[in-house]
């Protein structure tokens, strides 16, 4: 971790984010250790929210930590098939993508990954794209015939992300990965992110996306949960819908490996930092 004077961190925050006192008290807690960052939702397709999100990845490389992006692409992906006139079903959430929507898919996240490479750079931190065609990392078999081109990984190459990492990279990567055959599938993003956490043993695990985070019965936001209250929630149906698929993927990664797993809300000003930097956190943070 580096050692950053004061009027550097002056420099480095947002003057609307968390205070340089409660940065100081968190730099060495996340010393040397993968965090996961799952982006979807608004953060994706609203200009200013994705400007600050991707400020506050390169403030989180400046201060030394070591982000990882995993994002995903479900509007635009939406918006494309719409243009080209083909039909999006859905079953249980997930994209049904037959051979013809696996290339506008590809092509959508590639072209997305690439954005976010670039807007990165201007901030200047330096990125590396991992995606089905460069740099692919996740080894894949079909999720059921159903759904067509979904996969479920099998094996994630961690030795990739390292190679990266070790080169003052952050890795941006596309939920896409290839079958034995170097056929590509889709993968959804909370998927994707909850599998490569679980193989790089990262410390923290962060789900961005659309709702405060978990919340009770009297929709308050619950900040912290573990198995046995997730259960509950689950059985009084105050947890439902898609949200449950979510959750369980999360607690599957907060048993398997990595210490914290946290939904938070993107569309929060400087949700990440927050979360990370702060006293307070930002979210529902998942413990197994």
């Amino acid at each position: 971790m580096l050692e950053i004077k004061e009027e550097e961190l002056k420099k480095i925050l947002p003057t609307d984010g968390p205070s340089i006192n409660e940065v100081k008290k968190y730099l060495k807690k996340y010393n040397d250790e993968y965090i996961v960052i799952k982006c979807g939702g608004s953060v994706l397709v609203d200009n200013k929210l994705f400007d600050i999100f991707i400020k506050d990845i390169s403030v989180l490389d400046k201060l030394g930590f070591i982000p990882i992006i995993v994002h995903g692409g479900g509007k635009r992906i939406s918006n494309k098939l719409n243009e080209l006139g083909i039909k999006s079903n859905f079953i249980k959430g997930l994209r049904v993508t037959e051979k013809e929507t696996i290339e506008v898919v590809e092509q959508v996240l590639i072209e997305f990954n690439s954005e976010i490479i670039e807007a990165l750079k201007e901030q200047q931190c330096t990125s590396q794209t991992i995606n089905s065609r460069e740099n692919n990392i996740m080894t894949v078999v079909q999720e059921n015939t159903e759904l067509g081109f979904v996969g479920t990984p099998t094996e994630i190459n961690k030795s990739i992300i390292d190679k990266i990492v070790d080169e003052k990279k952050v890795p941006v990567i596309a939920p896409l990965g290839l079958d034995e055959n170097n056929q590509a599938y889709n993968i959804n993003a909370d998927t994707a992110a909850g599998s490569i956490a679980k193989k790089i043993e990262a410390r923290r695990l962060i789900i961005m996306s659309d709702v405060d985070g978990v919340l009770d019965s009297n929709k308050k936001l619950i900040p912290e949960i573990n198995s046995q209250s997730i259960k509950d929630l689950i059985n009084d149906e105050v947890v439902t819908g898609g949200m449950i698929p979510k959750i369980n993927n999360c607690l599957d990664v907060a048993c398997n490996g990595v210490k914290g797993v946290v939904i938070i809300d993107g569309r929060k000003n400087h949700s990440i930092l927050f979360e990370l930097l702060s006293d307070k956190g930002s979210g529902t943070l998942i413990r197994q």
